[in-house]
């Protein structure tokens, strides 16, 4: 007896033990603090995010968005008063454009197809928009609500009693199928639309079962409705049904497939099954519960605890699941580069030109067996297409500069990240290193002048020719570090650092500003400092020449010694926003962007300058760094519909201020070193895959107390200006007081600067 009663003890503390585990894990309701309409309230001219509200789980598949205006673009704007449906969208940017779309929409008594007949009048006091779950009373007396899982959702749809009740499919244009069947309350068909990159063979496979039968059908195009037609296939078609009169509640549940038909009703059967609605939705919850949990934190205002779980939910979004499990439990993926169906992961819809950033170093820190299936699905690209992706969606598209793919590869494999084929990875880089590619995008365009001269001239018709070769500089460093660590020939180890210099080249000590420069050495002539485009990517000298990453230390060298670059970082903030923009021959909206922020040439709102604040920790006032990043979050950063300051960008933004808001931000993926700020919250504790947590703690921070007074680690007095990763993933806790006043002592010294190349021994 007594060995059973300690047996009965033992088993009841592990299940105690376990509960406990599972309650620190999850031990908040965080999905209450994302609010998935920031940054809809957009158009075209100004963006204050160009995002959608994404309903989806992390990283899934399809995403579900309410829809007010075209099927692609700006397919929801918060402005407008009319509702189209609720879409399967695939859309990472209104400028590059949605595929593989459907949406549906019920209607009343009269039966109305087209997207501008259908719409109805909806007001956002009758909108529920939340991660997991989405939900809209109509002016038609109707409701819709939505809840997925990753390939799958299930819909809700209410009508009002003594009203025709329709439901109206629309394949949203450039191709697609529908089929009725009314013995088992169906109806299947593929979607094709897209706005590039993929195959001929590209199809959107989806099937919808209901709960109710159907007292009436058919299809419609452009040129009308046809009653009782069960099947038809159009550059634009769909379907409708009519359900008894008196319904009032019809269950909806569909999941879709890149593969066929009979994957999508794999699909289905797998997610949703036999499940309620209740069910999908609890489970959906809990699955950003439990990621979003991963990094807890206390104290902060309401205000930052919703940008904060906002923008980790934004940077959780993409890049997006595009592999399947087949009917034998194996993981497949229709590739969108040859159109066959093959084994292993795939994934897409990212700008690496933008999430190098922030995104993927945040994946090598928080979730390091993803970044692992993305190396996968980055050597399955390669293997299928002959090229890294630069920007997909879901397969190659031009859009954008840079050969940024080296970054996320190198960030990957230098902090110990495995289980892909890396060899296959660095061949795949170094094809990048020496040839153009099918696409402006892909590749290096002007390889060949960049190997041979160190620099891409500005005069052999390659647009953006200065912002290619700093970018390219920065990829041979990661190049170089892979180079070392791979035991690579040293002739090639040594080429790509030398490489990794070619920042040099362009650098004008007369103007101190990064320039562009013809193919005979000399500069380009008329020297505008304010020029955007031209020899640079969104954005001017103003915002290009710190785009130095790999050798911070290097450019105050350039720069004429410390005092030099920091008057130089000072005046991003006092000179005036004074843009020209000869090369767009229109304002752009990112110049718009940049003047409304109010904090001069410090252009947030796109990405070639967000880590230019934290360039003060190389130059020994790191106080400045934490004032200018703490008045970037509480200036630029709102949890509502116009809450953000330009493109969101793939997670780009976002995962800009989740890092900030901890305090540090990576400003050199590939260096494994992540620079200090000043972090928002009191604390901070972030529940690494390995076990282990690391905690910040910031005590008496506050809106005015943004200054870190002093620090230690683990115990120890703690001056430096950055982590590493390894500091991170061994666990511990740093220790912040935060003061009113900065403290121009701490951090000051060339021993607490973070890694610059020249630097190096």
């Amino acid at each position: 007896m007594k060995n059973v009663f300690f047996a009965i003890l033992a088993i009841l503390f592990i299940a105690t033990s376990c509960q406990k585990k599972e309650v620190v894990v999850q031990q908040e309701d965080l999905v209450q603090f994302i609010n998935p309409l920031v940054g809809s309230d957009s158009d075209y001219k100004l963006s204050t995010g160009n995002t959608y509200p994404a309903t989806a789980v992390p990283w899934g598949m399809n995403f579900w968005t309410p829809q007010t205006g075209g099927w692609s673009g700006w397919l929801y704007q918060y402005k407008a008063d009319h509702f189209r449906g609720i879409q399967q969208c695939h859309q990472p940017s209104p400028w590059i454009g949605n595929y593989a779309s459907f949406t549906i929409l019920p209607v009343t008594d009269e039966l109305k197809v087209l997207e501008e007949e259908r719409q109805v009048k909806f007001s956002h006091d009758k909108e529920i928009s939340q991660a997991h779950y989405y939900k809209v009373a109509l002016e038609n007396g109707t409701s819709m609500e939505v809840t997925p899982t990753e390939r799958a959702a299930i819909f809700n749809i209410t009508y009002a009693e003594g009203k025709k009740p329709y439901l109206v499919l629309d394949g949203n244009a450039r191709g697609n199928h529908v089929k009725i069947d009314t013995k088992n309350n169906t109806i299947t068909g593929y979607v094709s639309n897209n706005n590039g990159g993929v195959p001929e063979n590209f199809k959107n496979y989806f099937i919808f079962k209901f709960d109710q039968p159907f007292k009436s059908y058919g299809t419609w195009t452009k040129d009308g409705i046809k009653a009782n037609d069960a099947e038809a296939t159009n550059e634009h078609c769909g379907a409708y049904v009519e359900f008894a009169a008196g319904t009032k509640l019809v269950v909806a549940k569909v999941a879709s497939s890149f593969i066929s038909l009979e994957q999508a009703q794999l699909n289905l059967s797998r997610e949703i099954g036999d499940k309620n609605f209740a069910q999908i939705k609890d489970a959906a919850q809990a699955k950003w519960n439990k990621e979003l949990n991963r990094i807890q934190v206390k104290g902060g205002t309401d205000k930052e605890k919703r940008n904060f779980y906002t923008s980790l939910y934004r940077t959780m979004l993409f890049p997006r699941t595009l592999w399947e499990v087949d009917a034998n439990n194996k993981i497949v993926h229709y590739s969108p580069y040859n159109g066959e169906v093959l084994p292993g992961y795939m994934y897409t819809d990212n700008g690496f030109w933008d999430t190098f950033r922030a995104v993927f170093p945040f994946f090598t820190v928080m979730y390091r067996d993803l970044n692992a299936q993305i190396m996968e699905g980055l050597a399955n690209t390669y293997k299928e297409s002959g090229w890294l992706p630069e920007w997909a969606s879901p397969g190659h598209r031009s859009c954008m500069i840079g050969s940024n793919s080296a970054s996320l590869i190198a960030d990957s494999y230098l902090r110990g990240i495995r289980g892909y084929d890396i060899n296959t990875l660095y061949e795949a880089i170094i094809k990048n290193s020496n040839n153009p590619g099918p696409l402006a995008s892909v590749g290096r365009a002007g390889a060949k002048e960049y190997n041979k001269l160190g620099y891409v001239p500005c005069d052999i018709k390659i647009n953006e020719s200065a912002a290619r070769t700093l970018e390219y500089a920065y990829a041979d460093y990661c190049i170089w570090k892979l180079a070392i660590a791979l035991n690579r020939p040293q002739e090639e180890i040594d080429r790509f650092k030398k490489r990794a210099q070619n920042y040099h080249n362009l650098f004008d000590k007369d103007v101190k500003f990064m320039r562009g420069k013809k193919a005979n050495g000399e500069w380009l002539e008329n020297f505008d400092e304010f020029a955007w485009g031209g020899v640079f990517t969104e954005g001017s000298s103003w915002h290009y020449t710190w785009s130095v990453f790999q050798d911070p230390q290097g450019l105050i060298d350039l720069m004429g010694g410390q005092d030099k670059f920091l008057e130089k970082m000072d005046a991003i903030f006092s000179t005036p926003a004074k843009a020209t923009w000869d090369y767009y021959g229109h304002k752009i909206h990112e110049i718009l962007e940049m003047e409304l922020c109010g904090m001069g040439q410090y252009a947030h709102g796109n990405q070639p300058i967000q880590h230019a604040i934290y360039l003060y920790n190389w130059a020994g006032q790191p106080w400045k760094a934490q004032k200018w990043a703490r008045t970037t979050m509480d200036k630029l950063y709102a949890p509502t519909p116009d809450g953000l300051c330009g493109d969101e960008d793939n997670g780009q933004t976002s995962a800009w201020y989740v890092f900030s808001a901890m305090g540090m931000y990576p400003v050199c993926p590939g260096s494994g070193e992540y620079a200090i700020g000043s972090p928002v919250f009191d604390e901070v504790k972030l529940h690494l895959e390995n076990g282990k947590t690391f905690t910040i703690e910031a005590a008496n921070q506050g809106a005015k107390n943004i200054y870190i007074k002093d620090a230690s680690l683990n115990g120890t007095p703690f001056t430096k200006n950055y982590f590493t990763y390894d500091e991170l993933m061994n666990g511990g806790t740093v220790k912040y007081t935060m003061s009113e006043t900065p403290n121009k002592e701490r951090g000051t010294k060339p021993s607490d600067f973070p890694y610059s190349m020249s630097n190096e021994k």
